[in-house]
């Protein structure tokens, strides 16, 4: 605790009596609520996980980028309570928006949002205010100035890179599992054309890259106490990519009727009240400036990233579980199935789900 005290001091000066427990349960960064001595001031401490974001000065530039354009439209809306709708972040004594320590770890603090909450559970109240804030997210950084955002992890949505990866982890056979996966590996490959569509369409120039959250949980979103918004968090992965990337996947983790990782196949399907509610909300704050190529594909998306996410899944299995973490051997290839299971859902009420944005753009 010594050394989390030392950290902070970089930040904030030297206080005594500054209190440092851990604050959530973060998959890649360390978090830990700071609150003064005097109990005035309350912050986030995280240390950032430089094997995952490997340049953490440009990460960290993002942030500060996205961040103060958005502080700016919202003082243009003449937003009252400013310090608690978008993430502030806390320089160093020196002026720096990070501190490495001795040992070489990257630590950063942002101001604590208070009397804040997030949810993990969804309904379609929830899954509409969720996609009017990712909307409104995307629109006030459509016009952000200056060069494009760096991107934090290279061809993160890149379907195109993912299957290369997939195609030398088959040829590879690391931990010879192939023949047990004969069958996923033949449906990766039936649909890998369709699913490289987004890569083809921007090199034809009919699918711009605009700024994506590029991890829309409904976790990433703060509510206050009547549960309005308040703000988008998680910033880390904040950079280019296609607006049907962030659309479909918060509809791939928030309207999947089971888990992630279900056992039970059956209890996995698309929820289509989420989807509506989400594509709702997302487009009545997102259609002024997204393209009729955009808002045709965004229905696509959300098989793209469930397709995707199985893929992924499927690579590390055949890798030999190097990658995600698992809680049992075969829990790859469960987390594979349930999410080939959802992407056949999807597949199968695509004609529905296209009616639905098409009727929420108002086509």
């Amino acid at each position: 605790m010594n050394k989390l005290k030392e950290i902070v001091s970089q930040f904030i000066g030297d206080d005594a009596n500054v209190e440092i427990k851990p604050l959530g349960k973060g998959h890649i960064n360390d978090s830990y609520k700071v609150v003064s001595g005097d109990g005035d001031k309350e912050y986030v401490l995280q240390r950032i996980n430089h094997h995952i974001f490997k340049n953490v000065y440009e990460l960290q530039n993002n942030i500060r980028r996205v961040t103060e354009h958005i502080r700016k439209k919202l003082e243009e809306q003449g937003v009252a309570d400013m310090n608690r709708r978008v993430l502030t972040l806390v320089p160093t004594r020196e002026g720096a928006l990070y501190y490495q320590d001795a040992t070489g770890d990257y630590w950063r603090v942002m101001d604590f949002i208070k009397e804040s909450k997030s949810y993990d559970e969804i309904n379609p109240e929830l899954a509409y205010r969720a996609g009017m804030a990712f909307g409104d997210f995307q629109k006030m950084l459509s016009d952000l100035p200056g060069e494009p955002l760096f991107e934090t992890i290279p061809n993160f949505h890149n379907m195109e890179a993912r299957l290369e990866t997939f195609r030398e982890a088959v040829k590879a056979n690391k931990a010879g599992r192939l023949d047990k996966v004969a069958g996923l590996v033949k449906e990766v490959e039936d649909r890998a054309e369709e699913m490289c569509k987004a890569e083809k369409l921007h090199r034809e120039g009919k699918l711009p890259k605009r700024i994506n959250h590029c991890d829309t949980k409904v976790n990433n979103i703060l509510f206050d106490d009547n549960d309005q918004v308040l703000c988008v968090v998680d910033l880390d992965t904040v950079m280019p990519g296609y607006v049907l990337s962030d659309f479909g996947d918060f509809i791939r983790t928030g309207a999947n009727t089971g888990a992630e990782d279900d056992k039970n196949l059956d209890n996995v399907s698309v929820d289509l009240d989420i989807f509506e509610a989400y594509a709702k909300g997302y487009l009545k704050n997102a259609t002024s400036f997204l393209t009729a190529v955009e808002i045709e594909n965004l229905a696509f998306g959300a098989k793209l990233l469930t397709y995707m996410q199985a893929v992924r899944f499927l690579t590390d299995y055949i890798d030999g579980d190097t990658y995600y973490k698992i809680a049992y051997p075969e829990h790859n290839l469960v987390r594979t199935q349930a999410q080939f299971r959802l992407l056949q859902s999807l597949e199968e009420n695509f004609g529905k789900m296209r009616q639905i944005v098409k009727e929420a753009a108002g086509i």
